[in-house]
């Protein structure tokens, strides 16, 4: 009897100790002194525009937004000039009368309310939180900003800014979604419960730009939004991953039944070193599904393999930081470090 107790006692304390394992994505933000994230509205501010303010609001607006007003005029919006450009004032009216965009407007208005922004914001500002605790010595985003982009971008982040096209996310069944013939696959994440997530996604990709890989070949890739997307766990950890990876409750089931038999068709006549750009693109592009692999496989399944072989890299390397794994370029390093073995 006594020896049945002493096994359940060793039981119970390996559990114990196997429970206080740190795990490298868990960390303290109480001590993170930080003022709480207010999103502008970019979005409401244009409408205050009329022939006879134009030129006094334009001057609050690069006041109130920085570099970033000059970059939505002549990119985002696509106008082509700045605020004292002849043409500036004619375009401007020209995008704010446009008879849909005066709807779109409209719909935003009625989709996101104060409390949505409200909700957005706290979780962006415990994503920053978490973004200063992994990477103390980079720095973080200046302001946070809604636009109207017609129709263009979900997600920009340019001059220490993250902006969000509101009217990306109204909802798949919004009428301008059919109208413009965006496909199925894309308007099913159109919707705000994506923005906090496409957000994140979007500031990491440009925070740890892969413009100088290794090797350009497929695994490079793979590894690089492996990383990505395993920096969106720190940052979001009460994140579902079917909203981090744009999939359905079905894809991503469908991913981890078939884990094994997925990196099995990679490993397959060296498909990892592949450099052609088409074949990257087949696998890490958007879609209804991979079609190089079956109907079934949901699409960008290159990322969601490359995330599983950075979660193994960390199960396997635990004195490697988040921010150690991240400055890491060597790919072949992490596969062949990360044990990876579905």
């Amino acid at each position: 009897m006594k020896s049945v107790i002493k096994f359940a006692s060793l039981i119970l304390i390996v559990n114990f100790l196997m429970g206080c394992q740190h795990h490298p994505l868990d960390v303290n933000t109480s001590e993170v002194i930080m003022e709480p994230i207010g999103i502008k509205r970019l979005d409401k501010d244009l409408l205050l525009l009329t022939p006879e303010n134009i030129l006094t609001k334009s001057i609050e607006f690069q006041k109130k937004y920085s570099s970033f007003y000059t970059r939505y005029i002549t990119s985002i919006v696509n106008h082509g000039g700045r605020v004292n450009d002849s043409s500036y004032n004619e375009s401007m009216f020209a995008f704010l009368k446009d008879k849909e965009m005066h709807q779109a407007f409209k719909d935003v208005a009625k989709t996101f309310s104060d409390n949505d922004l409200e909700l957005i914001s706290d979780e962006l500002t415990e994503a920053v939180k978490r973004f200063k605790v992994f990477f103390p010595k980079r720095k973080t985003p200046k302001q946070f900003v809604t636009y109207m982009s017609g129709f263009n971008y979900n997600v920009v982040y340019v001059d220490s800014t993250i902006g969000i096209g509101l009217e990306m996310y109204l909802g798949s069944n919004n009428e301008f979604y059919n109208m413009l013939q965006f496909p199925k696959f894309r308007t099913r994440t159109m919707n705000k419960a994506h923005i906090v997530s496409d957000a994140v996604r979007g500031w990491m990709i440009s925070e740890f730009d892969n413009a100088d890989p290794i090797a350009n070949n497929l695994l490079n890739h793979m590894i690089f939004y492996g990383k990505i997307f395993y920096a969106c766990d720190g940052l979001l950890p009460h994140v579902n991953d079917s909203l981090k990876f744009g999939y359905t409750t079905k894809q991503l089931n469908t991913c981890i039944e078939n884990e094994k038999n997925y990196w099995g068709f990679f490993v397959k006549d060296n498909k990892l070193f592949d450099n052609d750009l088409k074949t990257v693109s087949e696998f890490t592009s958007d879609g209804p599904f991979t079609r190089a692999i079956s109907p079934e496989c949901p699409p960008r399944i290159a990322m969601w393999l490359g995330r599983q072989i950075v979660k193994s890299y960390m199960e396997h390397n635990e004195d490697v930081t988040l921010n150690e794994l991240m400055n890491e370029k060597d790919a072949q390093k992490i596969l062949s470090k990360s044990k990876y073995k579905p």
